[in-house]
């Protein structure tokens, strides 16, 4: 009777609960897997439109503040309708085909096709609880996947919430509604992993373990880097309009962003009024006394505090224990640095409103300084550069290892997409092989497809011998 009892009221498994999920989501992708381009753009707005629709935007914010703790109201909220406005722009080009032939070469002899991959299994930070869940089902829509949701145990009632609103579209337009689910609270590393798992696919947003944990899965995994964005600023630069989009770029949400400016690099010639720009936008420098303060405060334990991760200034001042009372009332700080690496812990991802300065001398030395600062912390993400030399911007292309160079632009909005320059929404940004990343690029809807390729026989393009080797028999001989 006792092992009866037990029986009926025994827990399923993570396997077998993730198995249940797997089950609906592929009969689901199964249902839209002969939607035209027509329909799955349908259901691709009606993704969009859950969460940038003004009263579900704020009430995904609202409840992502409460739920993590992390960030600031309104610019989730802004937050929420922009990478959903510029990520549905980019999925309704024209030229974005994810159904039927996307290339027909007749001099090649090929035809593709895109297919989905199935079932995307999407893992979703806190800092983002509502805009990436909704961003990468965009992304997974398109590709006429389903996918299951797995959030950071912070940000789960937040997802339930975006699950919730998209269910709601899709009954709109009669599709089904486990096209989009997440896993079931609550989360718990054992559950993301039998997801990885079990997907046809992982994408991972977050901690470099879930990342890691997704690459080691044997599942086909995207998985993106941290961030630890310097910029630098060079004595060409107009330091005004320097000034105000890092300040803006750098209070934005708190720093929640991985593409928020970390440091900041000054030339010597220019330093002075760099700083003074930066306090007429609200930057507050820190002295040695402060900085020891705000270091114990920062780095107690083993990696960076909660109570100063996307916090505001106020309760950094307070927590830190700042006796000046100007500093609670600055919108950022900044931390004057010399070194890098484990002993300076300040050249390190901070995510909060907290900036770490550093002074070169020539802009070779601006180079070298941000090439060891990504090496420490950031490898592959990005870097930042207010100049008006063309010549210094595509020396940092050229020789720093990174995905993106961002030139005089707030780096947090346009880094994963703007709609004044050419990058792809996302909020998901590859690192390359420099973080161990497979994509060395933004994540877009591209990564969402499989393709098949009709290849039909063509006229023989064999060359000659000499054609192939020529020139190297000519220099080296036979």
């Amino acid at each position: 009777m006792a092992s009866d009892v037990r029986s009926l009221t025994a827990q399923p498994s993570a396997a077998e609960s993730v198995r249940a999920l797997v089950e609906r989501a592929r009969r689901a992708q199964g249902e839209i897997a002969g939607y035209s381009q027509a329909q799955t753009n349908r259901l691709v707005t009606a993704v969009a439109w859950a969460g940038y629709k003004r009263e579900n935007a704020e009430r995904l914010a609202r409840l992502a503040v409460e739920d993590t703790g992390l960030g600031r109201y309104e610019d989730k909220v802004a937050k929420n309708q922009r990478k959903t406005f510029g990520t549905l722009r980019d999925l309704l080009d024209p030229a974005a085909i994810s159904v039927g032939v996307i290339r027909d070469d007749p001099a090649l002899g090929l035809t593709l096709y895109a297919k989905p991959v199935g079932v995307v299994a999407a893992v979703c930070p806190s800092t983002n609880p509502s805009a990436t869940p909704i961003n990468k089902t965009m992304m997974s829509i398109k590709g006429r996947n389903a996918t299951i949701l797995a959030p950071s145990p912070k940000g789960a009632l937040t997802c339930e919430l975006v699950v919730e609103l998209v269910r709601e579209q899709l009954r709109k337009l009669e599709a089904p509604e486990e096209l989009v689910q997440m896993l079931p609270r609550p989360i718990t590393k054992e559950l993301t992993r039998e997801l990885m798992a079990q997907a046809d696919l992982v994408v991972v947003t977050g901690s470099q373990n879930n990342v890691r944990a997704a690459y080691s899965s044997g599942t086909p995994a995207i998985g993106v880097g941290a961030g630890n964005t310097p910029a630098i600023v060079d004595v060409t630069a107009d330091l005004r309009d320097a000034a105000r989009k890092i300040k803006l770029s750098k209070t934005f949400d708190y720093a929640t962003s991985c593409s928020s400016e970390n440091s900041v690099l000054i030339a010597d010639a220019i330093y002075d009024d760099t700083i003074a720009a930066l306090r007429a936008e609200g930057g507050y420098l820190l002295d040695p006394a402060q900085k020891a303060k705000l270091e114990a405060a920062m780095f107690s334990g083993s990696g960076l505090s909660p109570k100063i991760v996307a916090q505001s200034p106020q309760k950094i001042a307070r927590e830190a224990g700042f006796g000046d009372a100007a500093a609670p009332a600055a919108e950022f700080f900044m931390v004057e640095e010399t070194g890098v690496g484990d002993d300076y812990p300040f050249s390190g991802e901070k995510l909060s409103v907290v900036l770490t300065v550093y002074r070169y001398a020539t802009f070779d030395d601006a180079v070298e300084l941000a090439r060891r600062i990504l090496r420490h912390a950031g490898a592959g993400h990005s870097v930042a550069l207010h100049t008006q030399t063309p010549e210094h911007a595509e020396r940092l292309a050229r020789e720093i290892d990174v995905v993106r160079v961002l030139v005089n632009q707030p780096h947090c909005f346009n880094n994963g997409g703007g709609f004044d320059n050419g990058l792809n929404f996302t909020l998901s940004m590859g690192c390359g092989t420099w973080e161990k990343n497979s994509i060395s690029e933004n994540l877009s809807y591209k990564h969402f497809i499989n393709t098949t390729h009709l290849v039909r026989q063509i006229p023989e393009r064999k060359p000659s011998e000499e054609e192939l080797f020529g020139a190297y028999w000519a220099e080296f001989g036979r």
